[in-house]
């Protein structure tokens, strides 16, 4: 595999476009906005305490840095432009999201909720409502940990298939990374139709926070949870706070 700096360039350039675009038009959904307002609210109580907002910071501090260092020094070897069978590129993006979330469900099961790293998570734990902020306050041990491992899924899918990846197929599953583990955190109490897919996302992430002896250890979608037995029923929360 080569260096391709124009194809991490594009991946670099979609990935910032697409999730502004997809931000704009979540949004433009009233549900979505008002839900939106309900954790604005309870962020800012949460962000008001210094030490939390201190956590924040250093927190996506660790994170900006491990993104640009994957970017430049590795993410070109793994993506190219050349054109590649939907079929393919579609596979790509199940596979990487897969890799990572199996990788990331023993990681979470065995470290973070074992003995090793248990009071490393236990600051993200703190949240027992978690609300949008609380997918930042997280320990920059977990984030460099979580994060890497979702980065190094891309080279081995591209090496598993003889190939580098195609820049956006990647950048789509970034997409799929980034913002499903945003909504895990998310407050939403909409109505069951239509919206019944966003309240399960958040409910099942929401029963892990319950406290440290829950499951639901898989980020991305509950397979895992149900294939090890590890599985707990969605909660729901009446407001925010």
């Amino acid at each position: 595999m080569t260096y391709d700096w124009m194809a991490g360039i594009t991946y670099f350039v979609a990935m910032v476009a697409l999730t502004k675009l997809f931000t704009w038009a979540a949004f433009q959904v009233p549900a979505f906005a008002e839900q939106r307002e309900l954790n604005r609210a309870v962020d800012k109580q949460k962000l008001s305490r210094s030490r939390f907002k201190d956590a924040v910071r250093v927190n996506m501090r660790a994170g900006m840095y491990l993104n640009f260092a994957f970017y430049f020094l590795v993410l070109p070897f793994c993506v190219s432009l050349d054109p590649r069978p939907l079929w393919r590129s579609a596979v790509d993006v199940v596979a990487i999201l897969l890799v990572f979330d199996f990788m990331y469900y023993w990681t979470h099961r065995l470290l973070f909720h074992g003995k090793i790293l248990r009071k490393v998570h236990s600051l993200h734990h703190q949240a027992r409502k978690p609300t949008f902020i609380d997918s930042q306050y997280v320990h920059p041990i977990e984030t460099v940990i979580g994060l890497g491992l979702f980065l190094i899924s891309i080279p081995i899918v591209a090496w598993a298939g003889g190939a580098p990846v195609n820049a956006f197929a990647a950048v789509i599953a970034t997409l799929g990374f980034t913002q499903l583990n945003t909504l895990n955190h998310v407050f939403t109490d909409l109505p069951k139709q239509p919206y019944k897919v966003v309240n399960y996302i958040t409910g099942v992430h929401a029963a892990h926070h319950v406290d440290m002896n829950q499951g639901n250890f898989a980020t991305l979608t509950m397979f895992y949870d149900w294939l090890f037995g590890t599985y707990e029923k969605p909660v729901h929360r009446s407001s925010a706070g």
